[in-house]
């Protein structure tokens, strides 16, 4: 009966995280995926934030399409191998 009660406190209460800050990434096929979670001692995050590869990779499109013809676009789209959920993040 107490496991069940624990249980249920730290489901609808959450655990205590001590302030401060994390960041952690690892190498994906696509690049760099990174998260980062800052903490002000209470049960939810004060701020979270994903990094997503996609996102960045997009940004070099501008210069990789840039004197190319118009029917090349999509490939050059395809060598990036977005992942389009990741961009709307």
């Amino acid at each position: 009966m107490e496991a069940l009660i624990h249980h249920f406190k730290l489901v609808t209460e959450g655990f205590r995280v001590p302030p401060g800050e994390a960041y952690h990434a690892i190498e994906g096929p696509r690049g760099e995926l990174a998260c980062f979670v800052r903490s002000d001692g209470s049960s939810k995050p004060a701020r979270v934030h994903m990094r997503d590869p996609s996102f960045v990779n997009l940004q070099a499109y501008g210069d990789m399409a840039r004197g190319e013809y118009i029917a090349d676009l999509i490939a050059t789209l395809a060598c990036l191998d977005p992942l389009l959920g990741g961009i709307d993040r």
